[in-house]
């Protein structure tokens, strides 16, 4: 049975994004659910892969003197690659007739693109070589992910929001301890190959899955006569700077993905800078950490979307910025690898219980006819998270670092500046306007039409 929508003219001064009401109203079974979010594992299984292959290779490959600014580089140009490419292909997307539907062939060529550029990392022996191929892994990992989030928009009604971000969250966290087991026994011997490969074929086989499982939704919005080029340019069109909500959850994401990834991308160099672990010790407190991380994100998603349920969006959101500052302090200060898990496991309480609420609040503000465009730029703040963590952390390894050995007081500073990332989080939470789109516009309507 397809996925229905109640088509709604727009009243005037309703934006033009909002021209197909495509509010899906189905109830759709978990099975449906599962099967939408189920791609979020494979795309995490690589992002969480890269992530110990850069902090391993990178200080392999450069001199210790230039690790922070090697960090940051490589961080900005794969973030430049992803922030223009998720948006634009997911605009396109939503104008794709075919017979696979809107999204699913950007799904299909991304994730084979994925398997050939992630051998590519790990045969690369030098600095540039890695740095290409990470681009062109944002390249294709992007070009498949920007259209495959407009599925939750497209396919879920707005009382099972919650429950489907929820396990986007713990696709995403399942993923990225996926990756970060696998990998570690690349880490053992120093060969990244056949760990990256099978990542690769990972998210190969549940890009298949989406394409053969997931229905689709809405039908494609019409192009008006304009070329493809320009509706690629129309990703980019200043009308969305009207969207204010919407900008401010895109800031305030960004932000808190900032503060997680100071941990997600510091945390080995802390163990082996700071706490002067041997890679065998790594190696056994990388899973320890990642594992420890994951259980509490998984436990706290379906909670806190419950929860957001009742007592609203933004006041959990709060409390996930507050968890992530608190979790970042005792990292900071860890004595030791122990308390420094302590704090890892308290931003995986932050990080489920955003993950789950982010997504619905996103979903609930956005114009459903664009959702491949909106949900592709609010992304960008997913991807841009890293590289702000590596620019602030790795300038302040840089600034620490006077001679050939990074200090064991750099990964400290780093963690320490990811406190200031979640309380500005929140201060950009609130100022946005948490009502469903459509109520927000309804309600705008009629004060337009009310007497002065």
């Amino acid at each position: 049975m397809a996925v229905e929508a109640v088509a709604v003219a727009p009243p005037i001064g309703v934006p033009v994004e909002d021209d197909v009401g495509a509010r899906p109203t189905e109830h759709l079974p978990l099975r449906q659910l599962f099967q939408i979010s189920l791609y979020w594992l494979g795309i995490n299984s690589i992002m969480g892969g890269l992530g110990v292959v850069v902090q391993k290779q990178v200080p392999a490959l450069v001199p210790a003197d230039l690790l922070g600014p090697a960090l940051a580089f490589q961080s900005i140009v794969t973030m430049i690659m992803a922030a223009l490419i998720q948006p634009t292909v997911g605009a396109i997307s939503d104008y794709t007739i075919s017979r696979w539907g809107r999204r699913k062939p950007y799904i299909a060529i991304g994730a084979t693109l994925d398997v050939i550029f992630l051998t590519g990392i790990a045969l690369s022996n030098a600095y540039v070589a890695l740095v290409v191929f990470l681009i062109l892994v944002q390249f294709s990992s992007n070009f498949a992910q920007g259209p495959f989030q407009g599925y939750i928009p497209d396919l879920v009604p707005p009382k099972q929001v919650a429950l489907a971000s929820a396990l986007v969250g713990i696709m995403q966290t399942l993923g990225f301890v996926l990756g970060t087991v696998v990998i570690t026994f690349g880490v053992l011997n120093g060969q990244y190959l056949i760990p990256l490969v099978f990542l690769g074929l990972i998210e190969l086989g549940t890009a298949i899955g989406t394409i053969i499982w997931v229905r689709e939704g809405p039908r494609a919005r019409d192009r008006g006569g304009r070329s493809w080029w320009q509706v690629a340019k129309s990703a980019w069109a200043t009308d969305i700077l009207a969207e204010k909500s919407f900008l401010n959850l895109v800031i305030s994401r960004l932000l808190f993905f900032a503060g997680l990834n100071m941990l997600l991308g510091f945390y080995l160099i802390f163990m082996q800078f700071t706490l002067l672990l041997p890679n065998a010790e790594q190696a056994l407190w990388i899973n320890i950490t990642t594992g420890s991380v994951a259980l509490l994100t998984m436990v706290s998603t379906i909670p806190s979307a419950r929860i957001s349920d009742r007592v609203g969006r933004k006041p959990v959101l709060y409390a996930a910025c507050a968890i992530g500052a608190m979790g970042m302090l005792v990292s900071a200060l860890a004595p030791t690898v122990q308390v420094f898990v302590i704090g890892a496991v308290l931003i995986g309480i932050a990080s489920g219980t955003f993950l789950a609420v982010d997504w619905a609040l996103m979903t609930d503000i956005i114009p459903k006819a664009a959702s491949g465009r909106y949900m592709g730029i609010s992304n960008i703040a997913v991807a841009a998270g890293g590289p702000l963590a590596s620019v602030i952390g790795g300038a302040a390894l840089f600034a620490l670092t006077a001679g050939a050995v990074v200090p064991p007081l750099g990964p400290r500073a780093a963690f320490a500046a990811a406190i200031v990332l979640f309380f500005l989080a929140a201060f950009f939470l609130r100022r946005v306007d948490a009502r469903a789109r459509e109520d927000r516009l309804a309600d705008e309507v009629l004060l337009a039409g009310s007497p002065p």
